[in-house]
């Protein structure tokens, strides 16, 4: 059965108040074409949990974003995503920030229907000073260790992006990390796949290794093809980050008058207006 869908298709059968996974890391492999239209759609009040990139910064400024759980919020290539750091400043949303491997225990633990994970990440920080609702639990066995007992992130929707899918929702990524985005659809009650390419489930073998096969169909709801939707975020082998054009909206997110002029050539239309926007900007500046 097919489940192919649209952009539109999908923002429109979600829900203001949802919490929201979406996958990648950072600024590498991001569902940025359905970001760039949930910041268009009239959604308010998510939690939205991720490695957090540019996909929660855009969020952050379109005002979408109620909570946010994360382990970090950046661009790699710079630091610190400018739009969260201007949400934390101005206390303009909600933060539960784990450590790391906290966050990955908890996509674990939701991803296999558990109450909580035990780790021993976060012990001896200030983890559990900012986040007072965690609690610890001792092991049953020999020595008694207390860990951290964390509990599942669990998400309505997960949204991803990888390299190729089938109509069907089998994906497959075909960089160099999986990431976390199989945790994500196994921890959501639906996830819809952005990819580069579709192509018919016969061919995905030809694209790469039967392990490159990340997210198995049973998890998704649709797919979505995206030929760079990524963009800007690294998407390879199929395309690099766009360097340029990040530090672009660095700079514009620093001042509000730029900002504007940024929103209103490259966010205000669909995805076929960005893609547009960017190459007629790439063009300008070779």
């Amino acid at each position: 059965m097919s489940k192919v869908m649209t952009i539109a298709d999908v923002v429109g059968s979600l829900e203001s108040g949802m919490t929201i996974g979406i996958g990648g890391w950072g600024s590498r492999r991001k569902p940025m074409a359905l970001v760039r239209a949930l910041c268009r759609s009239p959604l308010t009040d998510l939690t939205i949990v991720s490695y957090g990139g540019p996909d929660v910064g855009l969020l952050c400024a379109a005002g979408k974003v109620r909570r946010l759980v994360t382990a970090f919020v950046t661009l790699d290539s710079i630091p610190l995503e400018p739009h969260f750091r201007q949400a934390r400043q101005n206390g303009t949303i909600e933060l539960t920030e784990y450590d790391e491997g906290m966050f990955l225990f908890g996509l674990y633990a939701a991803a296999h229907r558990l109450p909580f994970l035990p780790t021993p990440a976060g012990l001896g920080s200030d983890v559990l000073r900012v986040n007072p609702h965690l609690r610890t639990v001792r092991s049953p066995y020999e020595d008694g260790t207390e860990l951290v007992a964390v509990p599942p992130l669990r998400l309505d929707v997960a949204l991803l992006h990888l390299n190729r899918a089938d109509a069907r929702g089998n994906a497959q990524y075909l960089g160099p990390d999986p990431y976390m985005d199989d945790l994500f659809a196994k921890a959501a009650g639906r996830t819809y796949v952005a990819c580069e390419r579709l192509v018919a489930t016969g061919d995905l073998l030809k694209e790469g290794p039967i392990q490159s096969l990340l997210v198995n169909r049973s998890h998704v709801a649709g797919v979505v093809e995206t030929p760079g939707g990524a963009h800007f975020t690294a998407c390879e082998p199929d395309h690099g980050r766009d360097e340029p054009f990040q530090r672009l909206y660095a700079r514009a997110a620093a001042d509000p008058d730029e900002w504007e002029r940024f929103r209103a050539r490259f966010l205000d239309g669909d995805e076929t207006a960005y893609q547009d926007a960017v190459r007629t900007w790439r063009e300008e500046r070779a």
